[in-house]
Formats: structure tokens, sequence, C-alpha cells
């Protein structure tokens, strides 16, 4: 304490300010930060030619414009942070800016990046400025220019101002903020009422267990241990190291032996969950403390386990859908991300969140992870091989062209690459088409199968049949449109987009211990309503910690308890659990 009264007597007299002088840049680390920018733009530059030409990889999944849109997004945002880096460099460590951002204060190494260095993209959907005009941003810029300036980048800083041009981008930009803000309370202030709406009459009775007014058992122990979130510390009752340090110094004597040790454990946490006990014992056993020691901390544990305990009456389900409702407000609305992979698109935030309470039967972006059996997953062409299996192929995918005569015929051309890459064969094809309940015969010749239907048909029922034949399936698993392998650790996972779990546990080759979705619904129907609350409270935590948020699980799992506690998913709004419960609240 004395220190603080110290330091805070210092800062007082010394005086802590930051101003525009503090953001003085030498000229030779200005110059490096512009030859930097200029080097990444000849990158960019290189890569359209490299677009132009068709020379240029492509990405797995992406067509020859996404490709080039991602390189060029990477590239640009490294100029950024080599500019933000260089920039920082060159301050010392007496800079204001510096310790505020290293001392944690306020504000990170990015924004005096974009006070000195660049300010870098403007994005808008976490897309570059696309069209505003006649395929161009601004009318100041040729047609289809995807250049760099062109496309919202800005390579000026705060500190020596925007020009016309990129003060209108970084207009957009911001725009953009502020209408997602004043969008997101709206939607986590509506969320917040209906999690209320839905939590407000559950409350802790005297034995310990949480029920509605009704006396139907919600939860058998509230948070599994009847610890109250707001007496305990960072989750637990208390903290085990804690004590022992604090008796480690004051404590003399020779060191206590197992047995002293096991049998003070046993005395004292008879009432403690077998999670708490474990964690105690060990701890105790590290410990280096003397017999008498060992007591004084048992007993003050136990103590603190007592006063931590959540207390009867308790309105713990009003308390659980502010901690839950609360944070909402701070988190980001339109939140994509490409999960490890650039072809997997994922809701994140606050539309997860509300998805989550809301059970909805399918989520917008349902995903799979899925592990193989020992002997397909360290090798890539049996993981490759599997992940074709799965993969739902139509027919569409297989051919080169259509023809019809717009009466009876309708010849489909199959493209032999394409068979290939699929793994497909001509007779999949035709055994596909026989079993599809439509009357016409199928001729094969080469590469192509004609279809002749019995009776003359007019061009519209032609056309929609012809896209019905289209549609058929050929092999795979119904609803994944998307598969793509990748290396995690040394063993190959497969990621879809697309999510249908019962089917996929009849392909050979997977594990079936082993598959995640983020479709919560669908593992309820699967596999039972305890895996279905275990996949919500996996996902509702995943949710909340991805934003930097910190939710006690005692909260989460009081949610996913009620949602699931009928024997099926409800969801959290009126036509769920609010709409169906009988309680006068």
């Amino acid at each position: 304490n004395s220190i603080l009264v110290m330091l805070k007597q210092f800062i007082t007299h010394y005086g802590f300010s930051y101003g525009y002088s503090d953001l003085e840049l030498s000229q030779k680390t200005k110059e490096n930060i512009v030859v930097g920018i200029h080097e990444t733009y000849d990158k960019v530059y290189d890569l359209i030619s490299q677009a132009k030409k068709g020379t240029l990889q492509l990405s797995r999944g992406l067509s020859a414009e996404e490709a080039l849109e991602a390189y060029i997004v990477n590239e640009l945002s490294k100029a950024r942070d080599k500019a933000g880096s260089t920039a920082d460099k060159s301050f010392d460590e007496t800079n204001s800016g510096r310790i505020m951002a290293t001392t944690g204060a306020r504000g990170s190494s990015l924004n005096i990046g974009q006070m000195a260095g660049a300010l870098g993209q403007q994005s808008i959907r976490g897309k570059r400025i696309h069209k505003g005009y006649n395929n161009r941003a601004l009318p100041h810029y040729k047609e289809n220019d995807t250049n760099p300036d062109a496309r919202g980048f800005v390579k000026s800083n705060y500190r020596e101002g925007l020009s016309t041009l990129e003060f209108f981008f970084h207009a957009m930009g911001g725009r953009e903020g502020l209408v997602d803000t004043a969008v997101r309370t709206q939607q986590s202030g509506y969320m917040q009422r209906r999690l209320i709406n839905a939590l407000e009459h559950l409350k802790l009775e005297y034995d310990g267990t949480v029920r509605d007014p009704h006396g139907h058992i919600i939860q058998f122990l509230y948070g599994e241990d009847g610890t109250d979130v707001a007496k305990s510390d960072h989750g637990e009752a208390f903290r085990i190291e804690r004590l022992i340090e604090s008796e480690t110094i004051v404590d003399s004597g020779k060191k206590a032996t197992k047995e002293d040790i096991s049998e003070f454990a046993k005395k004292y946490t008879k009432t403690f969950n077998p999670r708490l006990t474990k964690m105690v014992q060990d701890a105790l056993l590290e410990a280096k403390l003397s017999k008498e020691g060992i007591e004084k901390v048992c007993k003050k544990a136990l103590e603190l386990y007592e006063k931590a305990k959540v207390e009867p009456g308790q309105a713990v389900g009003i308390v659980t859908a502010q901690s839950i409702g609360e944070p909402g407000t701070q988190m980001t609305l339109r939140t994509f991300h490409f999960a490890g992979i650039r072809e997997r698109n994922v809701t994140l935030g606050l539309p997860r969140l509300i998805e989550l309470v809301d059970a909805r039967k399918k989520p917008l972006t349902p995903t799979m992870d899925i592990y193989l059996e020992p002997k397909f997953k360290k090798s890539k062409e049996k993981a490759i091989q599997v992940a074709r299996e799965i993969l739902h192929t139509k027919i569409i995918a297989l051919i080169s062209s259509t023809e019809t005569d717009y009466s009876t015929k309708i010849k489909l051309n199959l493209n032999s690459d394409k068979l290939k890459e699929r793994a497909c064969t001509i007779d999949d094809v035709e055994e596909a088409l026989q079993s599809s309940k439509k009357k016409f015969e199928i001729e094969r010749s080469g590469n192509s199968i004609t279809l002749t239907l019995a009776e003359e048909s007019d061009a519209q029922t032609i056309l929609a049949l012809r896209n019905k034949i289209l549609g058929t399936k050929v092999k795979g698993v119904a609803d994944v449109e998307r598969v793509t392998i990748v290396q995690q650790d040394d063993e190959w996972v497969i990621q879809t987009s697309g999510s249908n779990i019962a089917k996929v546990f009849e392909i050979e080759g997977i594990d079936k211990k082993d598959i995640r979705t983020n479709n919560v619904f669908e593992i309820a129907n699967t596999l039972g309503i305890e895996a279905a609350r275990n996949a919500l409270i996996n996902e509702l935590s995943t949710t909340l910690e991805d934003q930097g948020l910190e939710v006690d699980i005692r909260y989460i799992m009081l949610v996913a308890d009620l949602m699931c506690s009928r024997g099926y998913m409800q969801q959290i709004g009126r036509h769920g659990i609010a709409g169906t419960k009988t309680s006068v609240l």
C-alpha cells in the first residue's frame, strides 16, 4: 500500500499527458512506412496481373475472383500491421501512448499504429469497399479497378490527416459501425427481456434444488455444486493454492505425512463435491506444510465453502438471465469468420447466442467436424475417400452441359474430370436415374446419357423435369454441401458445411464416438436430450468465450437445464418456456 501512496504522489507532481507531439516520427521511420506500403502495392499489382494471365494459384472452394480478393486482403492487412509495428517500435519506453498500451490502461498498439502509421483497409460487411457506381466505388476510379486505393485502402494516418477520398471511404466504414451499434442494442435488449421472462419464476428452495412455483425440479443442486457465483472467487468457492500460500509464510514444523494429509482431507471435505475434493487433496499433497498448517488450511477452506453457498430463496433465475443478457450488449453483431479454413463460414457473436436460446431447428451455418477411425485418420488418401462418401453429390455437379428438344428428349453430357473428382462412375449416375420415380427410358452412349419420355410434353414440363433430374442425388449424405479435410496435430479431420449427423453415422471409416455438429436440435433428435444439453452448454460457453466475455458456467447450465427440463428442446421465447409456464408471473 505504501508503494501505491508513493506512486500516486509521484503522478500528482509529475503529471501524465498525451499529445500531438508524442506521435512525432523521425523522417527515416516515415520513409520506411511509405516504402513498406509501396512494396505491398507492388505485390498486389503482381497478384492482379497473375489473375489476368490465369496463373494465380487457386485456393480450394474459391473461384478465381474470390481467391484474388482473399490474397489481396491478406497482403493489405499485413501492410497495415507492418506500418503500425514500425511506428510503434520507433517510440521509446517513456512515450505516454506506449505506456498506456503496455500497462493495459487504455488502447492498444493498433491504435498507436493507426495514429502514427497507416489506417489500413476500410471494410463494409467484412469485405473491401465495392460498387458504389457502375462497377466502381467512386467516379474518380476506372471501372472494375481492383487496386488498393480504389477499394478503400487508407495509407495515411490520423496525425498527418486523410485525403478527401480516403476520408470518404473511412466515413463509409464508420457508418457501418454506427448502424451496427443501433441494431445490436435492440436485438440484445429483446433477447434479455425474453430470458428474464422465461427464468423469472425460478428460485432456490431450502433443499438446495432450483424449482418453479409448482415445485417442478429444474436442477437438483444449483450449478451442480450449490456455490453462489457472486460470493465465489472466479467461479470457485475458494482457491486452495492461495490458502496454502498464505499459510506457508507463517508455517513452521516438520512436513506432514501422506496419512495425516488424507486423514484431514477426509474429515474436512465430506461436504465438498468430488471435483473440489480432488483439487484440495492434490494441492495439499504437493504443499510442504506441517500437520497444524494442513489442519488450519482445511478449516479455512471449509469455512469459505460454507460461506460461498447460495442462500435459499434467492431468485437464481433472474440473476442468470441478467448475467447472460448483459454481456450480450457488448457482443459484436455481424461476425462471420472462417473456422480454420477459408471455405467455411460460421455464425458467431450475438446472432449465434440468439440462435441457441431460440432452439432453432436449423442454425444459419450448420457445420460438422468428423473424426476418423485409427486406420483412416493417418492417411490423406483414405480421408479423402471417406470425405467423398460424405459429400452430397447431385447430377448437376457431374455434367458439363445438357441438351433437350423441348418435347421428349433430355441429354446429359457427363464430365469425366468431375466424375473422377467425386469418385463416381456413369453406372452410379444411371442407377440414380433409375431409382428416381420418373417415367423415361435411359440410353447410354460414351459419356452421355439420353432420357426419352414415354409421351410428348410441352417445353415448360420438360424444363421442370430437367431441373428435377439435375437435383437427383448420386451419392453422399443429404445437406452436406461442402467438405474439406484439415490436418489437426497428426491426424486428418473432415470439416463440413451442412450437417446430418444421423446419416453420417452410417458411413464407413468415421469414428462414431467423435462427431461434432453445431446443430443442437439434431443432436437432441439423434442422441437424446442429455447429449443436447451438453452440446448446448458447450456451444453457449464457446460463443461467449470467443467474444472474450466471462460468464460463469453455472448460469449457462441453468439456461440449458431449463430448456431441456421437459425432455425435449424448448426455446426461451413465447413459443417455448415463456409461453407454456403456468406461473402467476
